[in-house]
Parts: C-alpha cells; structure tokens; sequence
C-alpha cells in the first residue's frame, strides 16, 4: 500500500509543458520562502514575517512565518528540480488560497493595489502542476519509471 500511495504522488501524465510551468514557479516560490525564513531579497526573515502575520491575525506568528516560508521555499525547490511534484503544488496551492483570501483579496485584483493577482497566477500554476505531475523532465517521472 506505501509503496502504490508513493508511485502515484511520484506519477505524471504531463509532457515537457510542464517543466516551463516548474521553472519559473519554483524560483518565485523558492525566493518568496528565502524572504520569509532567511531575510534574503529585502525579506524580513522569520521574526519580522512572524510578527507581521500577528498583526494581521494570523497567530502564532512566528510559526506561521515557518510554514510559509518553508512551504514556499522546499515547495519551489521540489518544483525546480522535479521531485514529489504533486504534493508540494498541494501544499503551495493550499499556502496561495491563505495569502490571497488574508491578504490580497480585499485589495482587488490588480498588482498596483497589492491585489491577488500574482497570487492567483502561481495559485493556477501550482494547482495544474498538482493535476497533471512533474511532467517528462523531472526526478518524479525518473524515480516513478524504475
């Protein structure tokens, strides 16, 4: 049973499409959760996202700032190299709908507004990617095929 439960999170039904689906998705992701857990790229690190999604309701702070972030960070890295695909576009798609619904939607769509747009973007990424697998240039499709 572990072993058929590995095979499909490891399957894919994509062709090469989806790699310029995980490319782009994974470094966003990857430098959004650096921002977070690191404070790299003008972030804040953990104290200062912690104590931000606080302020916005969203407690424990501090432990939110650690899911996000490493979410988004081990989430975009497993998109760019391919492996275990399905469940951290799950788990990406899970963290956009929380940044969208408790940040951005009140703000409208457009980017200009901090709206949900970008948001929405790598929401429709991640969700497709969590359908379809890593594709045919991928770890997954490697591992799933021996």
């Amino acid at each position: 049973m572990t072993a058929s439960i590995i095979k499909q999170a490891l399957s894919t039904n994509a062709g090469f499409g989806a790699l310029a689906l995980r490319i782009p998705a994974g470094i966003i992701f990857m430098a959004h959760g650096a921002q977070k857990l690191f404070g790299w790229f003008g972030g804040y690190g953990l104290e200062g996202t912690g104590q931000w999604m606080a302020s916005i309701g969203l407690e424990p702070g501090y432990l939110m700032a650690l899911g996000a972030g490493s979410a988004e960070f081990f989430g975009g890295l497993a998109l760019l190299i391919g492996l275990l695909v399905r469940p951290a576009a799950v788990v990406l798609a899970f963290t956009m709908v929380v940044a969208i619904v408790t940040v951005h939607l009140a703000n409208g769509l457009f980017m200009s507004n901090n709206g949900y747009e970008f948001g929405l973007a790598l929401l429709a990424i991640s969700v497709s990617l969590a359908f379809t697998g890593a594709g045919r240039a991928s770890v997954d499709r490697a591992l799933s095929a021996a």
